[in-house]
């Protein structure tokens, strides 16, 4: 694929971002896509851009009745649906602020979360709602159920009534019903207002409310119109948390104010209900995390590669081209067909897989965010893309590495631009930690920069073990090492008595089918950090590796670390 081809099929030939307010982007958006597919359910109902300026009016009309007010919290807690979404844009262009709450949070965590946002208003969806005590959140007016957007609950007279007069309002407002010149929505006039109050997943620390500003929707929304694949109708589908701001902003709102199609998957992401969807959808574009897409080359393409004919052929030129190409070919059929690039985020991409996607010159790029940013921070087009980065710094944001040596010697990493938080919701200490008085985040990664700009991570410095000399220590390189090595799964690097300790899930699956006997495990998992610690400088060899049954995660898949040290 050209060069002059991408440009030719990203966003920007297609919408030009020229509204000075946020919200009007996506007023304009469902004004010229009325009549086109907005957002559907995997295998369930859609919805038309109509349709979904008509349920927000309706919502308006119940906000406006219960006395809601722009600037008031209203949390949102339930599966990825076009429900859940139409309700978060109804809450945005009222001009409430959105408190997505992730679905997998224990009950305690939503009660905790509605409190302390000091939301007015709660959507659950009925699996969510089913499990939360009304009476733990005594500052909501009521609760609607996102699945049929009827009241759940009600502490509120006035929120009761609107309920039961809002069809009949709306009748009245529309007799002749809802035209695109009809809309009117919430026009925000300070970029540095609260827009968006997304609390984070807490890997290694608790959630935090991160306060995100008109400017930085607007920050990443323009960057990624310009610069990802897409256009009108382009395909999309959801499969990442909305109530995480990497889902939220680049599998929803980005597509939205672009006049994508989203599919949502509405159930747990697995790997074939993820390709089923794919091969139905064919979706243009694929935002992910590395998760996803180890599994499939893991199971798909290494095992061929890594074949001695395989990599025989693969020396040869001439057979190299031809076999990238055909491998290339199936990848991409398995994505739908009608893949124009991957974009991975999130968290690092195993090394072994990324280079053997480069090596069939397969359409992937690497970006790097952080929900205090909105969540983008750097990214460039896959034909760009330099191994092992996570790209350059978006449009309008600077970046720093706090090292005397930024391209050999890792510093923190920081960040300055619209993108930026405003901070920490009622937390002024932690903002202080992260955010310094010329506006400088500071992201806590560890990275370096070369001379072209691109970023690469080297871990997280609260993760960081600091060896025996002095040394830095990035358990997240180590454990990319033995994720590969045979009948591992997963690994979690930590320190015990001035020791590295690997925690190591086994992969069962590959243990199963290859006959392996349970006496034999010990020994080949000695086999495995003996190969390892071979390649590895003293300071960092393994001295044991310890089975375990799983790790504790976030929603977003993240192992939640904290929870793992110094035991």
């Amino acid at each position: 694929m050209s060069k002059n081809t991408e440009k030719h099929l990203s966003g920007t030939d297609a919408v030009v971002l020229v509204n000075p307010s946020v919200i009007g982007f996506f007023e304009e958006s469902i004004r010229k896509n009325w009549d086109n597919s907005a957002v559907t359910d995997y295998q369930g109902e859609s919805f038309l851009y109509k349709e979904v300026a008509q349920h927000i009016e309706k919502l308006h009309i119940v906000f406006d009745g219960m006395g809601l007010q722009p600037g008031d919290r209203v949390a949102l807690c339930g599966k990825n649906c076009k429900n859940w979404g139409v309700a978060f844009l109804s809450v945005f262009t009222y001009g409430a602020v959105p408190v997505p709450i992730l679905a997998d949070f224990t009950p305690e965590y939503i009660h905790n979360i509605v409190n302390h946002s000091e939301a007015k208003l709660l959507f659950a969806g009925e699996s969510n709602w089913s499990g939360l005590d009304f009476s733990a959140m005594p500052a909501i007016q009521g609760a609607i159920l996102t699945g049929d957007y009827s009241l759940a609950q009600s502490r509120s007279k006035s929120l009761s009534e609107i309920f039961s007069k809002a069809d009949a309002i709306y009748a009245e407002k529309f007799p002749e019903g809802l035209k695109p010149e009809n809309l009117s929505y919430f026009k925000e006039s300070n970029p540095d207002a609260l827009a968006i109050l997304n609390y984070t997943s807490g890997t290694t620390s608790q959630p935090k409310g991160v306060m995100i500003p008109y400017r930085a929707v607007r920050c990443n929304i323009k960057f990624a119109v310009r610069k990802l694949p897409m256009k009108p109708g382009s395909r999309t589908v959801s499969m990442l948390p909305l109530a995480h701001m990497f889902g939220l902003m680049f599998e929803f709102l980005f597509d939205i104010v672009l006049g994508c199609h989203i599919h949502f998957l509405t159930r747990i992401p697995s790997p074939q209900i993820i390709f089923k969807a794919f091969a139905e959808f064919k979706p243009n574009l694929i935002i992910t995390v590395p998760l996803v897409i180890e599994k499939v080359v893991k199971s798909a393409v290494l095992p061929i590669m890594n074949k001695p004919a395989m990599k025989l052929a693969m020396s040869i030129p001439g057979l190299r081209t031809f076999i990238g190409n055909k491998i290339r070919t199936k990848l991409a059929d398995a994505f739908g067909g009608d893949l124009l690039e991957v974009v991975i985020g999130g968290a690092a991409l195993n090394p072994e897989v990324e280079n053997c996607l480069r090596k069939i010159h397969f359409p992937f790029s690497v970006g790097y965010g952080s929900t205090e940013c909105a969540p983008l921070i750097s990214y460039v087009r896959w034909y760009e893309y330099a191994p092992t980065s996570c790209g350059r710094a978006i449009t309008d944001v600077e970046v720093k590495i706090l090292s005397n040596d930024p391209e050999n010697v890792p510093g923190e990493i920081i960040i300055h631009g619209d993108n930026v938080m405003l901070g920490y919701f009622r937390n002024e200490e932690a903002t202080a930690k992260a955010i310094d008085k010329d506006g400088w985040f500071y992201s806590g990664d560890l990275g370096t920069m070369d001379k072209e700009g691109n970023i690469y991570i080297k871990g997280r410095s609260k993760t960081m073990i600091l060896g025996p000399s002095g040394q830095n220590i990035y358990p997240e390189e180590l454990e990319a090492r033995i994720n590969n090595a045979p009948y591992i799964a997963e690994s979690l690097v930590v320190e015990r008595s001035g020791k590295l300790t690997a925690l190591v899930v086994l992969n069962n699956e590959a243990l199963k089918a290859d006959s392996v006997q349970e006496a034999d495990i010990e020994k080949i998992m000695e086999q495995n950090r003996q190969n390892i610690n071979a390649k590895l400088p003293i300071y960092e060899k393994i001295s044991s590796f310890q089975t375990v049954d799983g790790f504790e995660k976030t929603p977003k898949g993240s192992i939640k670390r904290f929870l793992y040290q110094d035991k």
